[in-house]
């Protein structure tokens, strides 16, 4: 993919809140031993800021082998305040603000697949929401918004119709993609079987 322009790479920031590699995905203890899945965790969040480039990522955690992994990926990094994920995606969003960022994409970091984030910058300031639910049609697992607007972020189960409803309670425009790549995360043992990855025995 050809390089963004330097303007747009300025004024576009890409959120990638992660609370830890050592816990992540505990609904698969089942299928993937402790140690795995933070392995697992950490080439699927590798996989996300990958698809970020060329933009400016903001990781926001509390998780020191978080923070060790971005660091050395010179990626900017956010304490997480512990309040939730709506409350760590709000810290990312400010600190994109302070670096100049007019659009703020924010993307969870468990999506195998992922490529490109930066076709869903192109809106920039404009008044206009993209949402990329889950491939359930219940998450949001990609939310693009303009900084320069209230949006509350409404994660969790059912988190894609939540967004929505902002998007139009606030008067913005909104867009839906459904990206195959962004479209799939990895949170059931059903979602394992998808990427062929066999139970721990």
């Amino acid at each position: 993919m050809p390089d963004a322009p330097a303007g747009r790479r300025a004024r576009v920031g890409v959120v990638i809140p992660i609370r830890s590699f050592v816990t992540a995905k505990a609904r698969l203890a089942e299928h993937l031993p402790e140690s795995r899945r933070a392995d697992f965790a950490r080439e699927l969040a590798t996989r996300v800021v990958d698809a970020a480039a060329p933009l400016p990522v903001i990781v926001v955690t509390a998780a020191p082998e978080v923070r060790e992994w971005a660091e050395g990926r010179s990626l900017d990094v956010v304490d997480d305040p512990g309040r939730g994920l709506d409350a760590a995606v709000d810290a990312g969003r400010a600190r994109a603000v302070e670096l100049g960022a007019v659009r703020t994409i924010v993307a969870h970091g468990d999506l195998p697949y992922a490529e490109a984030l930066e076709p869903l910058a192109r809106d920039l300031a404009l008044p206009i929401v993209v949402l990329v639910p889950c491939h359930r049609d219940d998450g949001t697992n990609v939310c693009s918004v303009p900084v320069d607007v209230p949006f509350q972020f409404a994660y969790g189960p059912g988190s894609f119709r939540r967004h929505a409803a902002e998007a139009r309670r606030l008067g913005l425009g909104l867009r839906v993609v459904r990206r195959a790549d962004l479209a799939f995360d990895v949170d059931v043992p059903a979602d394992l079987e998808r990427l062929n990855m066999p139970a721990a025995t």
